[in-house]
């Protein structure tokens, strides 16, 4: 598996992956499928170099992808802080991508200027949960019974690393 830096032509692996977690509720907040013209300026906010997206890539297929994103863009003292988001194909669900993936991110988020990652999940998403907590993530919050999957309400835990 080789992990690098999305590019504009991986656009539309990434909305495949994350559409499926759409699907399966409770991994992601949105009850819709997006499209490529939907997330194309989203894309474009993650600089590969303050705030990028990386992709697994197995023989020519993108197998998950990870983002760091900014925490209440434009204000300074928040600089240090990126979230962290990651979505496994589910073909390759199980392998180690997802690990792989945090454990790249972990490595790249410091050169970057991030002295912290957290994550925002649904409170029932126990996978990602465990990763997280396996590379020493701990939970920093929880918001409870803020999501309403047509008429299933849970919460969302932060959870959170300092680097």
């Amino acid at each position: 598996m080789n992990i690098r830096v999305a590019t504009i032509s991986d656009l539309k692996s990434i909305i495949e992956i994350y559409n499926q977690a759409v699907d399966e509720e409770f991994c992601t907040a949105d009850l819709e499928h997006v499209t490529v013209s939907d997330r194309e300026e989203w894309f474009k906010q993650h600089s590969p170099h303050k705030y990028p997206i990386f992709v697994a890539e197995n023989k020519n297929i993108i197998s998950g992808w990870c983002s760091l994103s900014p925490h209440r863009s434009g204000r300074k003292a928040l600089e240090s802080i990126a979230e962290i988001s990651f979505y496994i194909h589910k073909s390759f669900r199980r392998q180690g991508v997802g690990q792989q993936l945090i454990e790249y991110s972990l490595r790249e988020a410091p050169k970057l200027g991030f002295k912290n990652l957290f994550a925002l999940l649904i409170d029932l998403n126990n996978a990602s949960i465990n990763i997280l907590k396996k590379h020493g993530f701990t939970q920093w919050g929880h918001l409870p019974e803020i999501a309403d999957f047509n008429g299933k309400i849970c919460g969302q835990f932060i959870y959170g690393k300092r680097l």
